[in-house]
């Protein structure tokens, strides 16, 4: 009976969204009438232009980079101006209205056989000694600011803090406390900081506590867990499940989300990126874009072979279809395999054509167990988890399916599925369905 309501609830939902869709271009019709294709065109050519325009200011200086800036701001603008006067502005906003319901509508159709299921839960072990390693400044000062290691003393952990001048190697520490008797590692602090001690529990099979108190924690977000409240991470240790998370390696490197190669790399090799991120970025990539600096790549990713990217992400596992950044979510982590995203761009209308993510020319996604990076250069900079070193060429990525158990409350607010794409035959097909099968 379940089962028969559910098939029901999506057909109906697909109905709504091809009702949503009609409704979008009957509004665009009925109120626009033959304006409707300039209004698109309008649309269509102030996005183009500001894309193109924002290419220009990434990869040119002086006075060029002004006017692009200028360009940039103007071209939406311009489109906005348009529809004003031909007092079209409410009939955008209702036909993009509906058309935001017809796909909220469609993927919740077509979300229970298209998107991916969650990665499967275990139960926890039981643990008497956990060890966590917190540093105090991660994240600017969270580890303090939630009282972190106070809750985890009430919960039975013993807390080593990363205190003093002094650089700590923190994946020597973690061995010292498992040779102590340690039965579960665990950290507070950035992701570069995670992948290590993540390292040392897999290699030796213990379980691993992961609580974000660092600045950016997408191996948390992932996860499902709540990075506005570290705290919650802790409720692992009273109530907690187990997944099996695979874990990457580049050079020898252990990472927990990606690494990456080419213009972004060279950035943040800078001294200077630390101080002034946005004004080293735009000081420095007008060279990597342009090839008057940085190393030419190749990439070896299975069978396949990326050439000359200027920019090159290799994630533990692919973020979403639609993300050509890394800046996305990812519904599983143990699919035993990396993804990879090479970009070259080389003018504006390439750059104009990213708006079509992976789908773009300029674009090149791949999925493999291991990616080779080799160079011109005897040694390249990489991006390991947003820390800059350097690493000899060729660089290995690989992945170790399974090779970390990662213990993680049991309500997590953030556990994450990813929309499926919005697939119009699909959807006819489920809303012409008379009966459930």
């Amino acid at each position: 009976m379940e089962a028969t309501t559910q098939g029901r609830g999506q057909r109906w939902l697909a109905r709504a969204s091809l009702a949503a869709a009609a409704g979008a271009v009957l509004v665009l019709a009925a109120f626009a009438g033959m304006r409707t294709f300039a209004l698109l065109g309008a649309g269509i050519l102030g996005t183009a232009v500001t894309a193109a325009a924002v290419w220009w200011v990434l990869s040119r200086r002086g006075p060029v980079r002004y006017l692009a800036l200028l360009l940039a701001l103007a071209a939406p603008v311009w489109v906005l101006v348009e529809y004003a006067r031909a007092n079209l502005v409410w009939v955008v906003l209702v036909s993009g209205g509906l058309w935001l319901l017809a796909a909220g509508a469609g993927r919740a159709a077509l979300g229970p056989r298209s998107s991916p299921a969650p990665m499967p839960e275990a139960a926890a072990p039981a643990v008497h000694r956990p060890v966590l390693i917190m540093n105090p400044r991660s994240g600017g000062g969270k580890v303090d600011r939630f009282g972190l290691r106070a809750k985890a003393e009430q919960l039975g952990a013993e807390v080593v803090l990363l205190e003093g001048p002094e650089a700590v190697d923190v994946a020597a520490l973690a061995r010292e406390r498992a040779a102590a008797g340690a039965d579960l590692l665990g950290v507070a602090g950035g992701d570069g900081t995670q992948a290590l001690v993540a390292d040392v529990a897999a290699e030796l099979g213990l379980p691993f506590l992961v609580i974000p108190a660092g600045t950016r924690n997408h191996f948390a977000l992932d996860l499902g867990l709540d990075r506005e409240d570290p705290a919650q991470a802790l409720d692992a240790l009273a109530d907690g499940v187990e997944l099996r998370v695979d874990l990457g390696r580049a050079g020898g490197h252990p990472f927990v989300n990606n690494v990456s190669f080419g213009a972004y790399a060279e950035v943040v090799q800078s001294p200077a990126y630390r101080e002034g991120k946005t004004r080293t970025t735009l000081d420095l990539l007008p060279d990597l874009l342009a090839r008057h600096k940085g190393a030419e790549l190749t990439a070896r990713v299975g069978g396949h072979e990326v050439a000359d990217p200027q920019a090159l992400l290799v994630s533990n596992n692919p973020y979403g279809a639609h993300d050509i950044a890394g800046l996305g979510r990812r519904t599983r982590l143990d699919g035993g395999i990396l993804g990879c995203v090479g970009v070259r761009v080389t003018s504006a209308a390439q750059a104009a054509g990213l708006l079509r993510g992976s789908r773009s020319a300029g674009v090149t996604t791949r999925t493999a167990a291991s990616v080779i990076v080799d160079a011109d250069q005897d040694s390249i900079p990489v991006g390991l988890d947003g820390e800059a070193v350097r690493m000899d060429v060729p660089v290995r990525v690989e992945v170790r399916p399974g090779a970390l158990r990662v213990i993680v409350p049991r309500q997590r607010p953030g556990t994450y599925r990813e929309r499926p794409p919005l697939d119009w035959r699909g959807i006819t097909g489920l809303a012409l369905t008379v009966r459930g099968t």
